[in-house]
């Protein structure tokens, strides 16, 4: 006679692999480097989801479908700093994903990594959602909507594959190349804003300043003198020639401590001021010059991302 305990237990189980046999129509594997394929996701028809670290050569791409034929791709658009990619495929006639509020998710939450491989099919791996978070940045300048940090096993080529919840609906894209201390996941309204960023236009436009900088505290007596109401500010290191900085007359040694009256903290808070529609807007800065408060108007350019 089987317990309470082992019924429930076995439920569970059948569940999970319901989970994975749901969504391992849509994984494919993305042959696009040496030895090991990368994980991919067919997105919506003729479309799929990877990582742009997936992908070491753009030419003689093929993906390993559902069904184990394998079929030619095209780079349809990449961006370095989501680490996304997308391919377009003539083949269309197999299942697209099931896509599912990676919002909904919380510590805790049960979900799976898939990834398929073109020798050994598919495969998975649990765990559970160690940590959730609001938007951020990579390291890449990407804009990332979500914070999102599985705990379990990223075996290779789970890299591009999606993380999948218990009602098999892929709440993400798995990655390596964004983290340089965990894995992690992007959420579903990331992936979908660059693909159709990608797909239309084949890069991604971001603001542009042309200016490097870097934080720099502001000694008491400069506070006092001028009446700020803040201790910090970005020093500029870099002016790029040409560049909307040195168009706006930007010195090398100006402290920029706001941008529209928003303070600016670090470089971070500076980049999150220039999202796409900025382009061509005008930023009025409150620098610091000579020990002196100026302010500088600076047309916001436009520095695309092309693959």
């Amino acid at each position: 006679m089987v317990s309470t305990e082992t019924s429930l237990l076995l439920a569970c189980s059948n569940n999970l692999a319901a989970a994975v046999e749901q969504v391992a129509s849509a994984v494919v594997a993305v042959n696009a480097r040496q030895r090991i394929p990368s994980s991919g996701v067919h997105w919506h028809s003729g479309v799929v989801v990877t990582t742009d670290r997936a992908l070491k050569r753009e030419e003689e791409i093929t993906v390993t479908l559902c069904d184990n034929r394998t079929v030619p791709a095209t780079v349809a658009g990449r961006d370095s700093s989501t680490d996304l990619a997308v391919l377009k495929l003539p083949e269309t006639n197999f299942p697209t994903a099931g896509i599912g509020d990676s919002k909904s998710l919380k510590v805790g939450h049960i979900v799976l990594a898939v990834g398929r491989s073109g020798e050994n099919g598919i495969s998975a791996s649990m765990g559970v959602i160690n940590a959730v978070g609001g938007a951020w940045r990579s390291w890449y300048d990407g804009q990332i909507d979500q914070f999102i940090r599985p705990d379990l096993t990223f075996y290779p080529g789970f890299s591009g594959g999606p993380l999948v919840d218990a009602t098999g609906c892929v709440v993400g894209i798995n990655t390596s190349g964004l983290s340089r201390r965990s894995n992690i996941t992007l959420p579903i309204t990331t992936v979908n804003r660059v693909v159709s960023q990608l797909l239309e236009k084949e890069r991604i436009t971001r603001g542009y300043l042309g200016l490097g900088m870097q934080p720099v505290h502001l000694p008491d007596n400069l506070q006092q003198t001028l009446n700020l109401q803040t201790n910090t500010g970005v020093i500029i290191v870099n002016v790029k020639p040409d560049g909307p900085g040195d168009r706006a007359g930007v010195m090398i040694g100006d402290i920029l401590i706001a941008l529209d009256g928003t303070p600016m903290r670090d470089s971070a808070q500076v980049l999150a001021m220039l999202e796409p529609e900025r382009i061509n807007q005008t930023l009025n800065a409150a620098m610091i010059r000579g020990g002196n408060l100026v302010q500088v108007a600076i047309t916001v350019g436009d520095r695309s991302m092309k693959f």
